[in-house]
C-alpha cells in the first residue's frame, strides 16, 4: 500500500534520510526505532509532506505522492499524528473531532450540507469520542485539557479521518501510566481490523515488542534493519546503534 523509494532529504551538507526504500503491507504494524537523531521523525515528515525530498518517492496504491502538499496526501489516505499535539486550541473537543469527520466527507465549508448533516456529524463525533474515553468532556475547550487527554484527542481526530494509513509519532509520550493504555487499545484495536498500514515510531521497546509485526531501524538516516521484531532487536546493528556506537565500525571490527 505505501511505499518509499531511495527516499531522501539534505540539510546543506547533511543528509538526514539517505536513500530509504520501504514498502509498508495493510494489516500490519512496523515500528521505526532508532536513536535520537537517525532520522525517524524526519522521515515520517517525508511520508507525510511536512518536508520536501530531495531525491526519491513516496508512493500510496501505486500513486506517486512525492510532489503533493501535505493536506493532500491526508485526502490520499495518509493519516498523521504529531509529537506534539495538532489541534484546534479554542475550540472544543466535540467541534475538533466534528470538523475532521466533516474534511473526510468533503463537506468542507457549505454551509447547508454540513447543516443538514449536523446531527448525523456529532453522533459521529461522540461514538468516536467514546473510543478514546473523551466523551465525557465533548464540551470542553481543547486547550484546557491536560497533555494526556489533548494526545487521546489527536487519535481521536485521526480515527475521524479514517485514512489507509496511520503514522503514530511517539503517541504515548508526556502521557501518565494509567493513560497509556487507552491509546495503545486503540492502536490494537485499528491493527485486528486487518484493513489498515500502521506505522508507529516509539521508544519504549516493551510497547515495541508488543505491537509490531516488524521493525525497521535507521540510523544516520539510512536503513540498518528490517525484520521480524524478536530478530532485529537481538541484532548487534541494532544494539550497537542504540548504544550510539559507529554501525560501520563495528561491522568491520
Amino acid at each position: 500500500m505505501l511505499e518509499t523509494r531511495k527516499l531522501t532529504i539534505r540539510f546543506g551538507g547533511h543528509v538526514a534520510v539517505d536513500q530509504v526504500s520501504c514498502a509498508f503491507r495493510p494489516g500490519t504494524l512496523t515500528a521505526i526505532v532508532g536513536p535520537n537523531g537517525a532520522g525517524k521523525t524526519t522521515y515520517f515528515n517525508l511520508i507525510s509532506g511536512q518536508l520536501p525530498a530531495s531525491e526519491g518517492q513516496v508512493l500510496l496504491d501505486g500513486e506517486d505522492l512525492t510532489r503533493l502538499s501535505a493536506p493532500l496526501r491526508t485526502r490520499k489516505g495518509l493519516g498523521r499524528a504529531f509529537q506534539l499535539t495538532q489541534l484546534f486550541p479554542h475550540l472544543t473537543v466535540l467541534e475538533n473531532v466534528r470538523l475532521a469527520i466533516q474534511a473526510r466527507r468533503g463537506l468542507g465549508l457549505r454551509m447547508l450540507s454540513v447543516w443538514l448533516q449536523h446531527r448525523e456529524l456529532l453522533d459521529e463525533a461522540m461514538a468516536v469520542l467514546g473510543q478514546v474515553r473523551l466523551e465525557g468532556k465533548a464540551q470542553s475547550v481543547a486547550a484546557s485539557l491536560p497533555h494526556g487527554d489533548q494526545r487521546k484527542l489527536e487519535v481521536a481526530m485521526l480515527i475521524a479521518l479514517d485514512p489507509k494509513v496511520y503514522m503514530f509519532d511517539e503517541p504515548t509520550a508526556g502521557m501518565s501510566v494509567d493513560e497509556v493504555p487507552v491509546i495503545l487499545d486503540l492502536i490494537r484495536a485499528l491493527k485486528a481490523r486487518g484493513e489498515h498500514t500502521i506505522l508507529l515510531v516509539e521508544h519504549k521497546m516493551d510497547v515495541v515488542r508488543e505491537l509490531a509485526d516488524r521493525i525497521i531501524v535507521l540510523h544516520q538516516g539510512q536503513l540498518v534493519a528490517d525484520g521480524e521484531p524478536a530478530a532485529v532487536i537481538a541484532s548487534p546493528v541494532v544494539q550497537n546503534a542504540y548504544l550510539g556506537l559507529d554501525v560501520a565500525e563495528e561491522a568491520v571490527a
